[in-house]
């Protein structure tokens, strides 16, 4: 079984129980664009940048200053998330189990800053994280893999060497093309399947093992 160097988490959805509340955030936003949320909205709403989901609601709503919309996505959802972001079930557990294991982990978000440092300062303070990496911190964000790339980096470890886990279509796509082994536990959004993918139902299933396993699937 090869050996697991590293975790990198995602943490909206992943760890933390935030894709419901950038959800409602969004429809606010949209709501005063005058667009009405949909379902038919969420690959472009769950899981992206915030500055893709503004582009998103500006194009479907006819108009709008994109920069006005992200700064307004970015202050709602920072006031939600500072009144609580439960963790995902299984998240303290297998965060502990890790630790026991002496396995780093870091967290590889694709939300600003502002956002992560809300969310590690309350739900997440006593998490021991390697360092915490938001969408600020890299030229380009999920999808592209500099996220994972950029973490693997701080490390000192090959992407390979590191198991990334994932809620969203967009995060695993990051992930996969960064090179890492990619555990996927879907929340809102379903993600396609990929032999270089192993998914699990839920964090309450997820064992240090079954992240080794993860490696495996990873390309050589």
């Amino acid at each position: 079984m090869s050996a697991l160097a590293a975790v990198l988490f995602d943490m909206d959805g992943t760890l933390v129980d935030t894709e419901v509340l950038w959800w409602r955030t969004t429809e606010e936003i949209a709501d005063g664009l005058g667009h009405r949320l949909t379902d038919t909205d969420a690959p472009e709403v769950v899981g992206r940048a915030v500055e893709d989901t503004a582009a998103h609601l500006v194009r479907a709503a006819g108009g709008g200053d994109p920069d006005e919309v992200a700064a307004a996505l970015t202050d709602s959802f920072f006031r939600r998330v500072e009144a609580g972001a439960p963790m995902r079930p299984g998240a303290q557990r297998l965060l502990t189990m890790l630790e026991a294991d002496g396995v780093p982990f870091a967290l590889v978000s694709a939300s600003p800053r502002v956002v992560v440092d809300s969310v590690v300062g309350g739900s997440l303070a006593h998490v021991p994280f390697a360092f915490t990496l938001s969408a600020d911190d890299t030229a380009r964000t999920k999808p592209h893999p500099e996220p994972y790339r950029s973490a693997a980096e701080r490390l000192g470890l090959l992407p390979e060497a590191c198991v990334a886990v994932e809620d969203s279509p967009d995060g695993a796509a990051s992930a996969e093309a960064a090179g890492c082994g990619v555990l996927v536990v879907p929340s809102m959004l379903p993600v396609p399947g990929s032999p270089l993918r192993t998914f699990a139902s839920s964090l309450e299933e997820v064992t240090p093992a079954l992240l080794r396993r993860c490696l495996a699937a990873a390309p050589a």
